[in-house]
């Protein structure tokens, strides 16, 4: 039988992902975790096992009136970007925690592309934004009921 606790179902999804994305020196990993009332974002260098940055809606100066809505993971976003790119990192892999790409993960990522880390993927985003690609449809043929004849 499925496994249907979310949290363990998570925790699965994460440690797959974990299999494939490695964060090094000159490319860490910008880890998300969430909460219900809060989101976290750290940068980690998995080589040397050391959190080089980090940000959350518990701190004081990033205190909103609630930590989780879209509004403060914008603003992790931004202040985890500043961070990094104070440290001398330009690049990050995402990890995504094992929650979908949406929401407040994907407005925190955005947030973070928008404040200077990984330009190259927000330029890249932005082309395909601006190039969609026309998709002629066929006509459909009209199938013609046949009659029965005895």
């Amino acid at each position: 039988m499925a496994n249907t606790s979310r949290a363990i179902v998570r925790e699965a999804i994460h440690r797959r992902i974990r299999r494939k994305v490695k964060g090094s020196s000159e490319r860490p990993r910008l880890a998300v975790y969430r909460s219900l009332n809060h989101i976290y974002a750290q940068v980690v260098d998995d080589l040397n096992g050391q959190t080089i940055v980090s940000a959350s809606t518990t701190e004081k100066d990033l205190r909103g009136t609630t930590g989780g809505n879209l509004e403060a993971a914008r603003r992790i976003g931004k202040v985890i970007a500043e961070r990094a790119l104070e440290k001398g990192i330009a690049s990050v892999v995402f990890d995504r925690g094992g929650y979908l790409y949406h929401g407040r993960v994907k407005a925190l990522t955005d947030a973070a592309r928008a404040a200077g880390l990984n330009k190259d993927e927000a330029v890249a985003a932005v082309e395909v934004e601006a190039e969609p690609e026309a998709v002629e449809e066929k006509p459909r043929k009209k199938k013609e009921k046949q009659s029965k004849e005895k």
